[in-house]
């Protein structure tokens, strides 16, 4: 092997694959104005919707699932709406003047439950448990057993109460109730089961059941008979408590002790837990998880079109191909893999034969074809191009050698003739 000089003034090829300031300014620079963009309309957004709550039937909300609309409407009947966000607040506020309304039943603890029935049972007030679910039903309505949950359709009142006559047909659906304690006013039926349900309580109280709260919802108030039966419920008594329960109330970790509130399990309680998690959720949140996850993957989708075409790159040595054929030859010689040298020797031969006599390169590696073939244009039987380009492995490096020697030769042939 000759070893090579490079002449003094030959720039030597650079191997540094580093970016230059430059060019790592003109990758990211994308990726930085899409994110001061994105900054930017976060801080309109949120400018502009910094004002009051926004939670799903938060009577504070202008969201479509808020309820302002109808605490609205409840203030111009002269009824008095107080938000409360913790359980002391809930219970303090109950009386025979005052109608309690729960958002979100589910979302109360064991401890809580108990502590807000005990409550409720000695005022002659109003409770209006909004979609509770199969275990918190039981505990603030015992007697009460909640359904699965169905659509939610707009269905005719189907009972004698003045508020769901006069309101008429109304958005009600959701969970379906079943009681047999009497006195109770069954409305608004789906597949036989109530979805509005009045229970008796003391003097002149009671408890309203509702299998949804669409009818609150700022969407959802203008249709059918939907705000009518919403005040009618709402406004029966002069002062309204909307308790919306917080995950920061600390009676939110209390011990209910002894077995309090235990309602034993059943299928619904993953999907109640999920429920309740999701309505103390504000809707601008998931809002904004589900634009961040579109955001993520049309980046996605913009970075994996941007690679570009290969470059191509000058390599610190040039190598000769015969020294790249020797190298390799020497690693076979090394691990004494005469079948894979004699393999390749074989097949390139029969690659470089096969156009010669007339044969496709698809067919150079059948015997059945390309031996006829070579034959033909040799005049000579097939035994003797076939032992060369299909035979058996060499037996020691000498045969080996031998072998090459006779390819060269069979090619130089076929190439006269």
């Amino acid at each position: 092997m000759t070893e090579t000089t490079t002449p003094p003034d030959t720039p030597l090829p650079t191997t540094s694959v580093s970016h230059t300031p430059g060019e790592i300014w003109r990758r990211v620079r994308g990726l930085l104005l899409a994110a001061l963009l994105l900054t930017a309309a976060g801080i309109t957004f949120a400018a502009f919707h910094s004002g009051g709550g926004h939670g799903r039937l938060d009577p504070r909300s202008p969201d479509p699932d808020g309820s302002r609309a109808v605490a609205e409407l409840l203030k111009d009947r002269g009824v008095t709406v107080d938000v409360v966000t913790t359980l002391d607040e809930a219970t303090g506020a109950a009386g025979p003047d005052t109608t309690l309304l729960v958002a979100a039943p589910n979302a109360l603890t064991a401890y809580q439950q108990n502590t807000l029935l005990n409550a409720t049972q000695g005022s002659s007030g109003r409770t209006v448990l909004v979609a509770p679910g199969r275990l918190s039903v039981e505990v603030l309505a015992p007697g009460v057993r909640a359904m699965s949950r169905g659509p939610v359709d707009p269905l005719a009142p189907g009972c004698a109460l003045p508020a769901a006559r006069s309101a008429g047909t109304a958005d009600m659906g959701g969970f379906r109730y079943h009681t047999d304690m009497d006195g109770a006013v069954t409305c608004y039926l789906a597949d036989g089961l109530p979805t509005f349900l009045t229970l008796p309580g003391l003097d002149s109280g009671d408890t309203v059941l509702l299998g949804s709260p669409h009818l609150l919802l700022n969407d959802h108030l203008d249709r059918q008979g939907n705000a009518s039966l919403a005040l009618q419920t709402l406004g029966s008594r002069p002062h309204l408590v909307w308790y919306l329960p917080s995950p920061t109330d600390p009676s939110a970790t209390e011990d209910p002790g002894d077995g309090a509130g235990d309602s034993g399990s059943d299928d619904g309680t993953a999907a109640e837990d999920e429920s309740a998690f999701v309505d103390l959720i504000p809707s601008g949140w998931l809002w904004g998880t589900l634009q961040l996850a579109f955001a993520a993957l049309l980046a996605a989708i913009w970075r994996s079109r941007r690679l570009g075409p290969l470059v191509t790159e000058r390599l610190p040595v040039i190598i000769r191909a015969s020294e790249s054929t020797e190298g390799r030859a020497r690693l076979y010689r090394k691990a004494d893999a005469r079948d894979r040298a004699a393999a390749t020797l074989r097949s390139a031969a029969r690659n470089r034969i096969a156009p010669l006599v007339g044969v496709s390169s698809r067919d150079a590696q059948a015997p059945d074809v390309l031996l006829p073939a070579v034959s033909t244009h040799l005049g000579t039987s097939d035994s003797d191009a076939g032992a060369l380009l299909f035979g058996p492995v060499p037996s020691d490096d000498a045969a080996l050698v031998l072998l090459t020697d006779q390819l060269d030769a069979l090619e130089r042939e076929v190439r006269t003739s």
